[in-house]
């Protein structure tokens, strides 16, 4: 890909802007790879549709499978200035740098050793990912595992213990098989659906 037409109003306009600031514009074109942005500010891209752009990782706290499951075309955005792409003359920006991380709230409120209920959303070669909240999934390793993989499929309903909440990462850790020893038979794991379990997404 050749390097676009760079103008010095553009270059100037872009060398101005900090980390951290919030820039605001409309989403002009959705692509595969992430969303051109038309700021309000500054001139427009000689190339491309928006000077402003946003990688899909950049878009949510979610896994999504596409942009246009976040964004629509004329949708009005404020996103967070992370660097200056010197090679395409853009602003790499982040809509969810503008919001709280979800993992970080969800690990607040769970511990090691306590008891989820779950549904299984993909089986791996290396174990089971199970949803243990609202866009939260945590990793059941082989080896933590009862039984052979096959034993469950996507959509089976699972009770699973938290072995390790990696805050750095985003991971979380599962285990079928190290249920807290001492928890009354009669108290129920927590769902997916419970209300305080409501946060954002692993990343794997």
């Amino acid at each position: 890909m050749s390097r676009p037409v760079e103008t010095s109003e553009l270059r100037t306009f872009l060398e101005s802007l900090r980390r951290g600031e919030p820039l605001s514009g409309t989403v002009a074109a959705i692509e595969r790879f992430g969303v051109f942005v038309a700021l309000d500010d500054g001139p427009d891209h000689p190339v491309f549709p928006g000077v402003g752009f946003i990688t899909i990782p950049e878009l949510t706290w979610l896994r999504v499978a596409s942009a246009a499951e976040v964004v629509e075309v004329g949708q009005r955005v404020t996103g967070e200035f992370l660097q200056f792409d010197t090679w395409n003359m853009e602003a790499r920006l982040s809509l969810r740098a503008m919001r709280p991380d979800p993992f970080q709230t969800f690990a607040d409120r769970v511990e090691v050793g306590q008891r989820l209920s779950g549904r299984v959303t993909k089986l791996v070669p290396f174990g089971v990912f199970v949803r243990v909240a609202d866009g939260i999934e945590g990793l059941v390793r082989r080896g933590e595992h009862t039984g052979p993989q096959a034993t469950v499929r996507p959509g089976d309903e699972v009770t699973v213990t938290v072995t390790d909440v990696d805050r750095e990462r985003r991971r979380l850790a599962l285990s079928r098989l190290r249920l807290r020893s001492g928890a009354p038979s009669d108290v129920p794991p927590r769902t997916a659906d419970h209300g305080q379990l409501r946060n954002g997404p692993v990343t794997s």
